[in-house]
């Protein structure tokens, strides 16, 4: 028997500490204070030094490794034991060379595709259980949507103001990350590129809480956003800061 380890990550990748702060800050509310989710990647270790996630590129598989909490692209977040696993090291390896082979990094897709269904992917075939649901909650929409109808309404229902203001926050990110290039394995490919899947199915069950954006929030969506402390004293201080950075 051999420990699973999750390693989880927030996507503060994009070239810009204005924008990176808003992804923290996004990361804070939806998984922090509302426990819904976040913009996350994730990776898994088992056997070894070294953990193993998906990303994009043009060319050869998307599978890589990199000492575990040390991938460069990301703010490290936490560390989860998934389980453990009966299969043998060599087990393990016959394992990602067939998942490199599976999960070409061409192939990546933000919302079907991404580094957490790829941890999903080897979960099972490691025979322990899947990654929280909260880690890729925002590419599943279906998901989300069914913790809005479910066991989280409550919540929700007492967080409308903090849904309804960081959900177009995040609109404008994974709209705007879905535009930029193709530069780190964990970018997108040109086809993502103002993804009307995001705008039409994601966003969509979002709204279904009262997170519905303006008509000027789906058409402009700024490159940047400006700096934001990140030392407010409640969530609500907070989110006023950032709807007016992004309004």
């Amino acid at each position: 028997m051999k420990e699973v380890v999750l390693h989880v990550y927030d996507v503060t990748n994009s070239g810009s500490e204005k924008t990176n702060n808003t992804i923290l800050q996004i990361n804070r509310i939806f998984k922090d204070r509302i426990g819904l989710g976040g913009i996350f990647h994730s990776a898994i270790q088992v056997f070894g030094d070294e953990e193993w996630s998906f990303g994009f590129c043009e060319q050869g598989s998307g599978v890589f490794s990199c000492p575990p909490g040390r991938n460069p692209m990301y703010t490290y977040r936490e560390r989860i034991v998934l389980g453990e696993t009966n299969c043998s090291i060599f087990k393990v390896n016959q394992v990602l060379r067939e998942l490199g082979q599976a999960w070409p990094g061409h192939s990546y897709d933000l919302f079907s595709k991404n580094c957490n269904h790829f941890c999903d992917s080897f979960c099972e075939r490691l025979g322990v259980p899947k990654i929280p649901g909260w880690v890729n909650r925002f590419a599943n929409a279906g998901d989300t949507a069914m913790v809005v109808a479910g066991n989280a309404a409550f919540r929700l229902r007492q967080a409308k103001t903090e849904i309804v203001t960081a959900s177009k926050v995040a609109y404008r990110f994974m709209a705007g990350l879905a535009s930029n290039s193709q530069a780190t394995p964990e970018s997108l490919s040109n086809s993502n590129r103002g993804s009307p899947r995001f705008q039409g199915v994601w966003f969509k069950n979002l709204m279904s809480v009262g997170a519905k954006p303006s008509s000027s929030s789906n058409s402009e969506i700024p490159d940047e956003t400006d700096d934001a402390p990140l030392h407010c004293q409640n969530s609500s201080e907070l989110l006023q800061q950032i709807s007016r950075q992004n309004s």
